[in-house]
């Protein structure tokens, strides 16, 4: 099953329907405003921002002709730019959301900068995030990067980010209550050869309705765990459910 549709089985196409409200205080945007100091939660923060937003920019690099190589150096250097000139502290509500902001930048970035002039030179300092991690990911990829603009490969790899990140907060939770095994089940459900809910029900000794009520109580807690994480990147209240259907959107086509 593609992302999209395991997305529209966990929360619907229209993502109109409010399951419980999702705090939306101080944690507007908190991934970008908390990194301006240096704390170790504005540490962790950045770290965050660093690792959800490094592969959709540094795809959205490779995409203008740059080999893996540069736009390594290139995505590098735009993340120590913002750090260097502290960009970040500029960074105010109004400028609307978080993917958007960081893509206009990056592209502000390339348009200025001479690739010799801003090339970070390797082993210079600590990586802003595990490399060699985030670039086997692009030997994975499975995307017909041929047929996506830079735009689209950029949007995409942010969505399935999001997607990655949401899902291991729901894993996780479901193993720090033992139940990490009934979760992996859970999951298949969501593809095209997924098993029945009665063998499901087999395995486990439950009933087959105990089954599909655990599987709606793990859509439910998607639901509001995919709200907090978009919630920590949009500027309003009001941006949350646009941005939402903007993710879905992405991951459908």
């Amino acid at each position: 099953m593609s992302a999209g549709n395991r997305v529209s089985s966990l929360i619907g196409v229209s993502a109109s329907a409010h399951n419980g409200a999702v705090a939306f205080t101080t944690t507007q945007w908190s991934v970008v405003l908390d990194a301006q100091g240096g704390s170790p939660s504005a540490q962790e923060a950045l770290e965050k921002l660093c690792r959800t937003y490094w592969w959709p920019l540094y795809g959205f690099v490779r995409r203008q002709s740059y080999s893996p190589e540069e736009a390594q150096d290139l995505t590098q250097g735009f993340f120590a730019m913002l750090l260097e000139r502290r960009d970040l502290d500029a960074v105010r509500r109004e400028k609307g959301r978080l993917r958007s902001y960081l893509l206009a930048s990056l592209k502000n970035f390339l348009a200025k900068t001479h690739r010799r002039a801003m090339t970070i030179k390797r082993g210079e300092g600590r990586p802003l995030v595990p490399l060699e991690e985030l670039l086997m990911r692009e030997s994975a990829d499975l995307e017909p990067a041929d047929m996506l603009s830079a735009d689209r490969i950029y949007e995409r790899r942010w969505a399935l980010t999001l997607l990655e990140q949401v899902l291991a907060r729901l894993a996780e939770e479901y193993r720090a209550a033992g139940n990490s095994v009934l979760f992996e089940h859970l999951k298949q459900m969501l593809n095209d050869d997924r098993p029945s809910q009665a063998q499901i029900a087999q395995e486990f000794g439950m009933k087959e309705n105990a089954v599909k009520q655990a599987f709606h109580r793990l859509r439910q807690r998607y639901r509001l765990l995919l709200r907090e994480e978009i919630a920590q990147t949009v500027a309003v209240p009001g941006d949350v459910e646009e941005e939402l259907r903007h993710f879905i959107s992405v991951l459908q086509t």
